[in-house]
C-alpha cells in the first residue's frame, strides 16, 4: 500500500518536473504545465489513496483547498519577506533594480506550484502519514525532516550546511504545518509562497538550485552565515530561526487540537505455561 502511493507520487512528480524543465525557457508554457503537473499530481494522490486505504481523502480535500492554500500562501510569503528583510538590514542583500525579464515571474507560478505539491505529496502525505503510523508524531517529523534536508543535498549549489538549514526549518515547520491541520493544503501553500517569494519577487536562489528568474535584479553579500551565500537565503541564520519559531507555534496548535500522535508501546507478550 505505502509503496504503491510513493510509487505513484514519484511517477507523476518525476513526469511533471521533465515536463516543466523542457518548457522553463518558455513563460507560458512554463506556468501552463506546472500549474496542469500539480493538478495531475493531487488526482493521481487522491485516486492510489482511495484505491489502497479505501476511505475518504481527508487530508486532501477539495472543500478546504481554497482557504488552506490562500492562508499558506500568504504566510509563506510573508515569512520569507521577514527573512530577507532581516538579512537585508544586516547588509546580506541588496537591490539594483527591476530585472530584465520581469515576466520570468509568471511562469514561477507554474514551476513552484508544481515543485510545492509534488514535494509535498511525497514527504508529507505518504513519508510522514505512513511513518507516524508506526512510530509517533516526533519520531516521524524527525525522520521525514531528515530526509526532506537530505534531497536537496541533490541540487545544484548544495551544501550540507544548506540541507540541515532546509531539515531544521523547512522539513520543521511544513510537517508541523501539517500536524497543526491534519490537511495537505496549507503546507502546500506555505511551501509555494516560501519558494515564490525567494525566486519570483526577491529574485534569490532557491535551495541552491540555481534558479534566479524574478522581478527584481539583487544579489547576496557578506558571509554564508547571514546570507546563506551560493545555497540561498535558506542557509542564513534568519530562515533557520524563522522556521524553528514557526515550527514551534505550529507544534503548539497540533499539541493543543489533540494532533500528536503518541509512540505506540508494545504490549508485553503473554508467557504460555
Amino acid at each position: 500500500m505505502r509503496v504503491l502511493q510513493l510509487v505513484a507520487v514519484v511517477a507523476v512528480a518525476f513526469l511533471a518536473g521533465q515536463v516543466v524543465t523542457a518548457t522553463q525557457d518558455n513563460v507560458w508554457l512554463l506556468l501552463v504545465t506546472g500549474v496542469v503537473g500539480s493538478v495531475l499530481a493531487m488526482l493521481a494522490y487522491y485516486w492510489v489513496v482511495r484505491l489502497t486505504e479505501k476511505r475518504e481523502v481527508i487530508e486532501a480535500s477539495a472543500g478546504t483547498a481554497a482557504s488552506g492554500l490562500l492562508r499558506g500562501t500568504l504566510l509563506g510569503l510573508a515569512l520569507f519577506a521577514a527573512v530577507i528583510g532581516n538579512i537585508a538590514a544586516n547588509g546580506g542583500y541588496r537591490v539594483h533594480g527591476l530585472s530584465d525579464e520581469p515576466l520570468a515571474a509568471l511562469g514561477l507560478i507554474g514551476f513552484m506550484a508544481a515543485a510545492a505539491v509534488t514535494e509535498e505529496l511525497m514527504f508529507r502525505g505518504v513519508l510522514f502519514r505512513h511513518v507516524e503510523k508506526v512510530t509517533g508524531t516526533w519520531l516521524a517529523l524527525a525522520l521525514s525532516a531528515l530526509v526532506f534536508g537530505a534531497v536537496h543535498l541533490l541540487n545544484e549549489n548544495a551544501s550540507l550546511w544548506g540541507a540541515l538549514c532546509v531539515a531544521f526549518a523547512g522539513g520543521g515547520m511544513l510537517t508541523s504545518a501539517y500536524i497543526a491541520t491534519r490537511s495537505l493544503w496549507l503546507p502546500i501553500g506555505l511551501h509555494f509562497g516560501w519558494n515564490y517569494a525567494q525566486a519570483a519577487i526577491f529574485s534569490t536562489e532557491v535551495s541552491g538550485n540555481g534558479l534566479k528568474r524574478g522581478l527584481l535584479d539583487s544579489e547576496l553579500t557578506g558571509s554564508t552565515w547571514l546570507s546563506g551565500g551560493d545555497f540561498g537565503p535558506e542557509a542564513s541564520l534568519s530562515t533557520l530561526m524563522a522556521g524553528v519559531v514557526v515550527t514551534g507555534v505550529f507544534l503548539w496548535l497540533a499539541h493543543r487540537r489533540g494532533n500528536i500522535v503518541p509512540l505506540r508501546r508494545r504490549e508485553p507478550s503473554t508467557l504460555v505455561r
